[in-house]
């Protein structure tokens, strides 16, 4: 196991069965996990989505404090969800994504929903899709989901945003 996605499980159990916030210690992660970026924690159980929560633009100190976060809020604070309960945790299956910083796109021909996650925009409604999911093949349906998922109307225009990620199993 990837040891970003071990952090984020060891994060959901501790916090799920003893209600503590998992410490990170300096020496504990490679330099790569020091540096500051968004993070997403997908939380599966036998294929289905349980939880899914996280930052585009980083407001933790580095990458691991943004998977201990993340990862507690994906088990207890996505409202499609109720809380993770501790019979589930021995059958969670973790996703720990690292995004690069987004960048605007012009075009819809620069996006690509296999390679490119995308954010839309419109005043202070902002909806964002990790990329390379799982029947989201065509870039329409990518900003679609997106825009419904900030509440924004069909037909609104939007800024449109890509970013890509290095997604951990």
């Amino acid at each position: 196991m990837h040891p970003l996605v071990q952090l984020a499980k060891d994060a959901v159990e501790l916090y799920i069965r003893e209600g503590k916030i998992r410490e990170v210690r300096e020496d504990e992660f490679p330099p790569e996990f020091k540096e500051r970026a968004g993070v997403f924690i997908c939380l599966k159980i036998d294929g289905i989505l349980r939880g899914c929560i996280g930052t585009f633009q980083p407001t933790e100190p580095d990458i691991a404090h943004e998977t201990v976060r993340n990862a507690i809020s994906a088990a207890t604070c996505d409202p499609r969800f109720t809380c993770v309960r501790a019979e589930e945790l021995d059958l969670i299956e973790y996703t720990v994504d690292v995004l690069t910083p987004p960048e605007p796109v012009k075009e819809r021909s620069e996006l690509d929903p296999r390679r490119y996650g995308v954010i839309v925009q419109s005043g202070a409604r902002r909806g964002l899709l990790l990329p390379d999911l799982d029947g989201v093949d065509t870039v329409d349906f990518q900003i679609n989901i997106a825009m419904q998922k900030a509440g924004i109307a069909p037909g609104t225009p939007v800024k449109l945003f890509r970013f890509q990620v290095k997604r951990y199993h």
